[in-house]
């Protein structure tokens, strides 16, 4: 085998690998001899068919395979003699592959960088601290008492805060509104969110009684055919319900599932507690990120931008399609959620767990994650470092979009004006991608130096919780990762992700400052040269 550098330019690399013709000849003649050992053709006994009778049977089929093999084993060895790491799997052109000659192909392909030597301790990452106010817990168990409260009939006419069980109906003329009709509608007096005036005209009604409201819709009414427009609510009262006061009490943790109201307290006090750390990992897991993309900058392979790129303009293209769509079908099918008698917008349900307790503190990166089928894989590019005993983590694949909840994070793709030149935002996502590969390279290499991997246990894991989300489901999104590796590769990349930013956090030492849960929320102006959110 001869190999010949014909082209070195940064990353790319482009080889002419020649594979002599005796050499193919010869493992041409050892694959017929090893198919006359099990080959039966009438006349002969097995083992004994002519070499000529198989080359006229079998040579061409034969031949092909060879070359095939003869390409694969020869670019391996070329790779492994010139020390070079690809990034992507070569691309091969065949320039002669006659029979009788020399097999001759080109081989291009781009090589993974040179990791740099990093300095975690140089990072300088400052970790927040937030330690849960009193008066925050004391407003979110005002919440849940709010949310349990209970309510009861009266004969009496309906007042301002209470609650009408109702039959409603709307019309525009003599046209009924599209899903404005509903029986036993809860519709709570004073709410806010509903139609200027169309609850103080309930004011004063009785059980038993129908009363006409009229409203007009606003000019920007999200359905542009109903704006400005008059509508005509036909409201049969069946009962009027008055708002018992919210008491906290020991009856309120029961309501709920625990014994007492310190049980409560605790258990609210957990919740915000996790909550805020959650957010405080994630602003440090930014932070670090931020100081890697600027301290640490090296040619990356440009096919690893490219589809990665590819990438991110496909879901930035989905996600259009689907706000075009969801505007269409409100224009369509009417208020989409700011109609009167929108079931959601007229009373919430009585709460009967926490749900909304700590509702000042955000939600978990956890609940950031998308759906398994809405969300598109980031590019798979292969790179080796032990990500797992069975196969490799993707690069690009590591800093995942949905691994950073929070808003303007260094790993988001950014929200572009719908007006924006189409060409500047192609080259805002290019450079979103040259960072994401650039960062999936550096923490890919940190992992593999430092032994780190994922166990199938924690991959379980993450995958039991993914079937989770979908409840009635969990069979159909086992089974959906478990035939598609590159999904469930999706599941393996945060994991080491976050392994490998535990890691060098470690290494980082962090220093620890204590903040306020409201300096905690309150992100600073994020750098538009470092971070890759506009």
């Amino acid at each position: 085998m001869n190999v010949t550098e014909t082209s070195a330019e940064g990353l790319k690399r482009e080889l002419t690998i020649t594979v002599p013709a005796d050499e193919v000849e010869d493992k041409i003649t050892r694959r017929l001899g090893e198919i006359a050992q099990s080959i039966r053709i009438p006349g002969f006994r097995p083992g004994k068919v002519p070499l000529p009778l198989l080359r006229k049977r079998y040579g061409p089929a034969v031949r092909g395979e060879v070359l095939e093999s003869a390409v694969q084993d020869s670019s391996a060895e070329a790779m492994r003699e010139h020390n070079l790491r690809p990034a992507l799997p070569p691309r091969v052109e065949i320039v002669s592959a006659a029979e009788g000659a020399d097999l001759e192909y080109k081989m291009s392909l781009e090589l993974l960088p040179e990791m740099p030597e990093l300095d975690f301790a140089a990072l300088g990452l400052e970790k927040l601290v937030v330690d849960v106010p009193e008066e925050e817990v004391d407003r979110a168990i005002e919440r849940v008492a709010e949310g349990q409260r209970k309510s009861e009939p009266v004969e009496r006419p309906a007042e301002e805060g209470d609650i009408l069980v109702a039959d409603v109906v709307g019309r525009i003329g003599e046209e009924e509104i599209a899903g404005s009709r509903g029986e036993g509608r809860q519709i709570e007096l004073g709410a806010a969110g509903l139609l200027p005036g169309f609850t103080e005209q309930l004011v004063g009604v009785g059980a038993g009684e129908t009363r006409e409201v009229r409203v007009t819709f606003p000019e920007d009414y999200g359905n542009p055919d109903m704006a400005g427009k008059e509508g005509v609510f036909e409201v049969a009262v069946k009962e009027v319900r008055h708002r018992l006061p919210a008491t906290v009490d020991d009856e309120l943790a029961k309501a709920i599932g625990l014994d007492t109201v310190a049980e409560l307290r605790q258990e609210i006090r957990q919740r915000m507690q996790r909550d805020y750390a959650g957010v405080a990992r994630q602003r440090l897991k930014r932070g670090l990120l931020d100081k890697l993309a600027e301290r640490y900058d090296f040619a990356v392979p440009p096919g690893m931008v490219e589809m990665e790129f590819n990438s991110i303009w496909a879901q930035y293209e989905a996600d259009k399609a689907r706000q075009k769509a969801a505007a269409e079908a409100s224009a369509e099918g009417g208020a989409a959620g700011e109609g009167p008698v929108d079931a959601a917008a007229l009373i919430a349900p009585e709460e009967t767990a926490l749900e909304g307790a700590s509702d000042s503190a955000p939600a978990t990166a956890e609940a950031e994650k998308p759906e398994p089928h809405g969300h598109e894989p980031a590019a798979h590019h292969a790179t080796p470092h032990p990500g797992s005993a069975e196969e490799p983590i993707d690069a690009a694949a590591i800093v995942a979009p949905e691994e950073t909840a929070l808003e303007g994070a260094s790993d988001t793709e950014p929200a572009t004006p719908p007006d924006e030149d189409e060409e500047k935002t192609k080259a805002e996502f290019r450079r979103i991608a040259e960072r994401r590969v650039r960062l999936g390279l550096l923490l890919a290499d940190v992992g593999r130096n430092a032994n780190i991997t994922v166990s199938q246990e924690e991959l379980n894991q993450a995958l039991t919780q993914e079937a989770r989300r979908l409840p009635g489901y969990e069979r159909q999104v086992v089974d959906y990762y478990r035939k598609n590796p590159e999904a469930l590769n999706n599941l393996r990349a945060p994991i080491f992700e976050d392994k490998v930013v535990d890691y060098i956090v470690e290494l980082a030492k962090p220093d620890e400052r204590k903040v306020t849960p409201l300096e905690l929320m309150t992100d600073d102006e994020p750098d538009v040269e470092s971070a890759t959110a506009a």
